[in-house]
């Protein structure tokens, strides 16, 4: 009997420059280590399983659950990792699957020793093109990019919809921010949001990358990644006082200089001088002068 084809891989390369990505940094930037530790998660799973996994509804509490993570934040980092190009967006929106180029180029060198007696079998979602797929990976049909694939097109057509309408009001919603931080900013700078405070009417107000280099050389004495995760979570924590658009960026400007000023060394007070010691002090006899007076008289 044949033995069977052994589907996921045992250990995957992890590239030392990993952290130096820009995307990685944003990322950490946004969701700290639970950004990472999510993303790696994910990972695990997917070369566990082969080159994809299929994510469902009970896919986000599994995670949250090994984790200890809310539900929320998994959907969070899912939702950037996507929009970020991590993860493959279109295929995530069409099936559900979580896969990437990179992913699958690490796949079939992974799997290359032992693909040359037994070559790998693929029966769906291989994004890589033709040209770049090896000899020993037989792709039993490649998708096509451009979206006239019916395999692209949408077995599950529901997360499409639902995703594609998240997606349209989350650029609205940066577009409009945008407008209001910093008006001379490029287009794709507005893009690039590192954090999001929530408003008292639910909205999100947008910080982005220039205005964070703004705030580190104003207060270099604050950790400005540091104080705005903790902003995050007291407005989070205290619903009842969010903030409003116009004040928002008065609570912002508070906030890290109440940070500066706690991060200032206290100056221990001088001791007070005497009043007479402001004028230069003279080395003079005056018992000498005197004794000389009473012997000229």
């Amino acid at each position: 009997m044949a033995r069977p084809q052994k589907e996921g891989i045992d250990y995957f390369p992890f590239d030392i420059d990993f952290f130096s990505d820009p995307k990685i940094k944003i990322l950490k930037a946004r969701y700290g280590v639970d950004g990472i530790a999510i993303y790696v998660y994910l990972l695990c799973e997917i070369y566990r399983s082969g080159y994809y996994i299929q994510f469902n509804d009970d896919s986000q509490y599994i995670i949250s659950d090994d984790l200890k993570m809310s539900p929320d934040k998994v959907m969070q980092v899912l939702k950037f990792l996507l929009e970020r190009s991590l993860f493959d967006n279109k295929l995530f929106q069409s099936d559900a699957v979580l896969t990437s180029t990179g992913i699958q180029k690490r796949f079939q060198l992974a799997v290359k020793e032992r693909a040359k007696k037994n070559p790998i079998q693929i029966e769906g979602f291989w994004i890589l093109p033709e040209e770049k797929t090896e000899p020993f990976i037989k792709v039993k049909s490649f998708l096509n990019r451009s979206g006239n694939n019916g395999n692209y097109s949408g077995k599950n057509s529901d997360i499409s919809r639902e995703q594609s309408l998240k997606e349209s009001k989350v650029k609205e919603s940066k577009v409009n921010k945008s407008k209001e931080i910093s008006p001379e900013l490029s287009e794709s700078t507005r893009q690039e949001a590192v954090y999001k405070l929530i408003l008292n009417d639910g909205s999100y107000y947008s910080v982005y990358l220039e205005e964070i280099q703004k705030y580190r050389e104003l207060y270099p004495a604050v950790d400005i990644d540091q104080e705005f995760r903790k902003m995050i979570g007291w407005l989070d924590s205290n619903q009842e006082n969010r903030k409003t658009k116009r004040g928002i960026n008065k609570f912002i400007n508070g906030w890290i200089s109440r940070a500066q000023d706690s991060a200032r060394p206290v100056r221990k007070a001088e001791p007070r001088k005497n009043s007479f010691q402001s004028f230069p002090q003279r080395d003079t006899d005056y018992d000498a002068i005197i004794n000389a007076q009473l012997q000229d008289m």
